[in-house]
């Protein structure tokens, strides 16, 4: 449009023969919130897009130079050079296409149901195009979104993504349709530490350092990225099939800037009524111990199940989360020491049939925090738990985690064979598709949709659906990618993808690269 001067006007630039200025009037175009938020969408994808596309060009380069120098080193002649080049060309081309394949639901058969939460539901699944058994864990979208669990679920999908640890559940890929958002995990058979201890009842002190070991390791996998977990408790420390245990369930878990920081809680993550009237009487009369025993049955059966529900529990709870006065990483270890007490004794520390009283025993834990005649436990067990259930400032990891490790009732623990001994406790498990060690669940959903849930990401850049904009995820997986096109690779012992030196000198020269029409196999 133009003006009386002569000024060609487009939008907020004004533009004459002899110059080109931005006008500094306010510009009257205001963006909606559904467009501002559509842009931040398509700059989450964009980002994610790119920061993929360049891992991957750098991940290249590097097996190209590990390659070289181990034909160099092992004086290959210059044909056969040439050769293992263009197999490794072929290799990262079919490795790419493999990569680009679009992942959904309809990839997968739904199986059994073997855990259900506020928000969603965990079960046993099959890949269609390989056989392999994950794990399935599906959030509707709608829940998350009206009872503010984005950033929650985000978070989750971003630990899991970033740290690959053999201490905590691996992810393979997490993906979404209109209704739901899809984690697809490794399954371990072998249950959780809360079923162990509902069957158990107590476990010896051999047993429960093993597993607060493992523990230990796992937790500190996820601090060193600086997250905290926030929600340690036996329900989400699972074994595999061999016993070994991993951490799961990071649906709280929060990034701080360093370790060092500290969380402004702003969040609920238990209700107001629980702290309200922390003052005056504790809860400290009624001792756990002291009640009826088919009550204290009754207990820990209303335990698995309030598990299931939009309350949680507050067991396992550090004092500082419930007052909401700031905390970090060590909050984790208070619930640690929560654990162990549960593992020695029977039940937590400072349970109770209402959770009002619960909160505020750990609230008044000075007084509360006693142990009972029967079980005896250690005196070195004793101090460990006091030195864990303790004001922050005394509480051991708060200034690493070398300060757990050192203390006494670990000693003789080789920390760095931990997985790699014997398991204290070994599930039973018959069979890929075992659940016995899962509660069993009604599968009330009935067979899933026939219909195609996934399509282009423009289709679903809905209001609802840009809040999760930048979810999907596919683990880049070398070794099981080169697998399924025919090279003969064998585990280094190692959870990462094994090192390209390792890797590319076992490659057969003659291996021959699956056809372009023939099915892949998914990582």
């Amino acid at each position: 449009m133009e003006g009386g001067d002569g000024t060609m006007r487009l939008g907020a630039l004004n533009m004459k023969a002899d110059r080109v200025r931005f006008d500094s009037s306010p510009d009257v175009s205001v963006s909606s919130p559904v467009t501002k938020q559509k842009a931040a969408a398509a700059k989450q994808f964009i980002e994610n897009h790119y920061k993929n596309y360049l891992q991957g060009l750098q991940d290249r380069q590097e097996r190209r130079r590990a390659l070289q120098r181990k034909v160099q080193e092992d004086q290959v002649p210059a044909e056969e050079q040439e050769e293992m080049m263009r197999n490794l060309a072929r290799r990262e081309t079919e490795y790419m296409r493999l990569q680009r394949r679009k992942i959904g639901i309809d990839d997968f058969e739904q199986l059994t149901v073997i855990g259900k939460g506020a928000f969603g539901e965990v079960r046993l699944c099959r890949a269609k195009g390989t056989g392999e058994i994950f794990a399935m864990k599906k959030l509707k979208k709608s829940e998350m979104l009206s009872r503010g669990q984005v950033e929650h679920v985000r978070s989750e999908r971003n630990l899991l993504a970033e740290v690959d640890s053999r201490c905590i559940v691996k992810l393979y890929y997490s993906f979404q349709d209109s209704d739901f958002l899809y984690l697809i995990m490794e399954y371990l058979p072998g249950g959780d530490i809360m079923t162990l201890l509902m069957r158990e009842d107590t476990l010896s002190e051999d047993v429960a350092r093993f597993y607060m070991g493992e523990s230990i390791l796992a937790i500190h996998s996820i601090h060193q990225h600086n997250y905290v977990h926030r929600d340690i408790k036996p329900d989400n420390l699972i074994l595999d099939k061999t016993g070994h245990l991993k951490l799961s369930d990071f649906g709280l878990c929060k990034p701080l800037d360093d370790k060092y920081s500290t969380l402004l809680e702003n969040e609920d993550l238990t209700s107001q009524e629980c702290i309200a009237e922390t003052e005056g009487q504790s809860g400290c009369d009624k001792i756990p111990w002291l009640m009826p025993k088919e009550q204290l049955q009754q207990w820990k059966r209303n335990r698995r199940a309030l598990a299931y529900s939009t309350v949680g529990t507050l067991d396992y709870m550090a004092p500082e989360v419930l007052l909401k006065k700031g905390y970090g990483m060590e909050c984790d270890w208070w619930s640690l020491g929560a654990i162990m007490y549960e593992m020695l004794v029977g039940y937590p520390p400072f349970c109770s049939d209402d959770p009002r009283i619960t909160c505020r025993k750990i609230i008044n834990w000075r007084t509360c925090l006693k142990f009972p005649d029967e079980p005896k436990i250690s005196d070195e067990a004793r101090d460990l738990i006091c030195h864990l259930l303790c004001d922050v400032e005394t509480r051991l990891g708060t200034h690493g985690v070398e300060e757990i490790k050192a203390h006494p009732w670990f000693r003789g623990i080789e920390w760095d064979r931990l997985y790699e001994i014997e398991a204290a406790y070994k599930p039973t498990v018959v069979g890929d598709l075992d659940t016995q060690n899962f509660e069993k669940f009604p599968d009330l959903e009935g067979a899933p949709s026939a219909t195609p849930t996934v399509g282009p990401w423009r289709k679903m850049l809905t209001s609802k659906d840009n809040n999760f904009m930048g979810y999907t995820f596919k683990k880049s997986d070398v070794l099981k990618s080169l697998e399924s096109s025919g090279t003969d690779m064998r585990s280094n012992g190692s959870s990462k993808s094994p090192s390209l030196i390792s890797l590319l000198g076992r490659i057969d020269l003659q291996d021959s690269v699956i056809p372009e029409g023939e099915p892949k196999q998914e990582g």
